[in-house]
């Protein structure tokens, strides 16, 4: 019995230290303060939805959620058939699908220039192709999924703003595609991070990203 509890201790150790690095691999990226997007929406009237992939989606969910102006962050699936759209399914990595969050906005409180500035900065590292941290396979690539031509135009503005500037230390690999569909994930996936703090895959990986987003960025925070 003591045998296995040493592996046990000693597994945990090493999942720990192993999320550690891969973590501050990340961070170096996350942690840059970026310039506000050069090209950003009008002012509009009304909620306006916004959907972005950066990994798994129970961090760029507790991210959004954090951030003025945005009413509503739901975890789901986009990029592949409303059929395929399950977890289990997902994580094969052939489906199309990318782990994604759903942003609900006032975009007279917050631009969607302004979630796209959240989203590079803090939510992720765009430069990580098809993984982000501990996770790989296309399912957690970098990905914008534009509802219409202004999102289009001011996504791929801005990512032509963040390569010229050389923000990152690699050039910025997120896709920026048209919207076909959106999928809410299955309910345990919903608020994940809210819900288990002490998880290590959350204190590891998605904790420090909102404690960003309140150090860098703190006129978008909200508690």
């Amino acid at each position: 019995m003591k045998k296995s509890t040493d592996i046990a201790i000693t597994a945990l150790v090493i999942l720990v230290l192993a999320g550690a690095f891969l973590w501050k691999r990340a961070d170096a990226g996350e942690t840059r303060a970026l310039p506000n997007p050069s090209v950003d929406a009008t002012a509009a009237k009304g909620d306006q939805t916004a959907v972005v992939g950066g990994g798994c989606f129970w961090g760029i969910q507790a991210v959004f959620q954090h951030v003025k102006g945005v009413k509503n962050a739901t975890s789901g699936y986009s990029g592949g058939a409303a059929s395929t759209a399950q977890y289990e399914t997902v994580s094969e990595g052939d489906t199309g699908h990318a782990e994604s969050v759903q942003i609900t906005f006032d975009p007279s409180q917050v631009s969607y220039g302004q979630l796209l500035k959240v989203f590079f900065s803090v939510a992720h590292d765009p430069t990580e192709l098809n993984r982000q941290g501990p996770d790989t396979g296309t399912q957690y690539r970098s990905v914008i999924f534009y509802a219409n031509e202004e999102q289009k135009h001011i996504a791929e503005a801005y990512i032509a703003q963040l390569d010229q500037a050389h923000a990152f230390p690699s050039k910025i690999v997120t896709q920026v595609v048209p919207l076909k569909g959106f999928y809410a994930a299955e309910a345990y996936h919903q608020n994940y991070a809210t819900l288990h703090p002490h998880d290590p895959y959350i204190a590891i990986n998605d904790a420090p990203k909102v404690d960003h987003l309140r150090q860098q960025l703190p006129e978008l925070y909200k508690p």
